[in-house]
């Protein structure tokens, strides 16, 4: 009698938003943005401990890089791309998108693009919006995405959330516009509510097995690929300690910090990894119905 062949595991996608510990947007009411060029940058050393690490563990990820930082850092972004990783964009200045008029959110992330395609040599097809500000009140974003030529966005997070969130849109990548995917950060569903289980400060603050069995639920149950994120600061447990923040602010921001590192180190090899371009535009999705979308007829 011949045994079914076993499910392979899925790929997740692995991502990084790549903006430093000053540009939070939570510190926007303490820093001022006019003073970022006077503060100590840490981005360099970070991302290079990150790429390390993937390297390390063989995997390759999706960096959202910050075109304030591609600037400065040009050398980032190089290696960014000579590490076999996908190069896309978080805008130009780390500004809300719901913060923008249609005209300033086209300047930010055709600016942004072309930027980060000149210093890296390839084609920029994806784009993340600072602090997933994409969200009823701004739809109009995805048009002006889609006329900038990129392909897909991951700036909606399906929660409930004081900053952001669309709790009511699709958990999955959908088609959004034509030509356009839109692919959420993932949440696992609980009752009538969907909970965060893709990185950021959520993972600092639960238990890493409950990430993990998050994580795992979304591939085995849902059978669907997870997005899962962090930024370099994250990682990074002697940057300097921002003053005057309230309460609130200081334990999002810091909490569990030393620990991260370590925490990915093992995320990386509890699953399967790979670029956002690949698992959702590439050969993984081809049979997807929101991949079938975006081919040409």
């Amino acid at each position: 009698m011949l045994m079914p062949t076993p499910t392979p595991p899925l790929r997740n996608a692995m991502s990084i938003d790549v903006e430093d510990y000053f540009q939070v947007s939570a510190f926007a009411p303490y820093i001022r943005r006019d003073d970022w060029n006077g503060l100590e940058c840490r981005v360099e050393r970070n991302i290079d401990r990150i790429l390390a690490l993937l390297a390390d563990k063989d995997v390759k990820a999706t960096f959202f890089t910050l075109g304030w930082i591609a600037e400065r850092y040009p050398q980032v972004v190089k290696a960014i791309v000579a590490g076999g990783h996908e190069l896309a964009s978080h805008g130009f200045g780390h500004e809300r998108a719901s913060d923008l008029s249609p005209a300033a959110f086209l300047d930010d992330i055709r600016r942004a693009k072309a930027l980060l395609e000149d210093l890296g040599g390839v084609p920029v097809v994806g784009y993340r919006a600072p602090s997933f500000s994409i969200g009823k009140g701004n739809l109009w974003a995805f048009d002006v995405l889609r006329d900038a030529d990129y392909r897909y966005s991951s700036s909606v997070y399906p929660i409930a959330h004081d900053h952001y969130g669309m709790p009511d849109s699709p958990r999955f990548a959908y088609p959004v516009r034509e030509g356009l995917l839109e692919i959420p950060v993932t949440t696992v569903r609980m009752g009538s509510r969907n909970l965060p289980s893709s990185g950021g400060g959520y993972f600092r603050l639960l238990p890493y097995a409950l990430s993990r069995w998050m994580i795992r639920r979304v591939n085995e149950v849902d059978r669907e690929s997870a997005v899962f994120y962090f930024h370099p600061w994250e990682i990074d447990d002697e940057q300097p300690r921002v003053p005057g923040i309230d309460a609130k602010t200081r334990f999002r921001h810091y909490v569990n910090i030393p620990r991260t590192h370590g925490r990915i180190a093992r995320l990386l090899e509890d699953f399967r990894w790979g670029r956002m371009d690949e698992i959702f535009l590439g050969r993984e999705a081809a049979t997807s119905p929101a991949a079938a979308a975006l081919s040409p007829a």
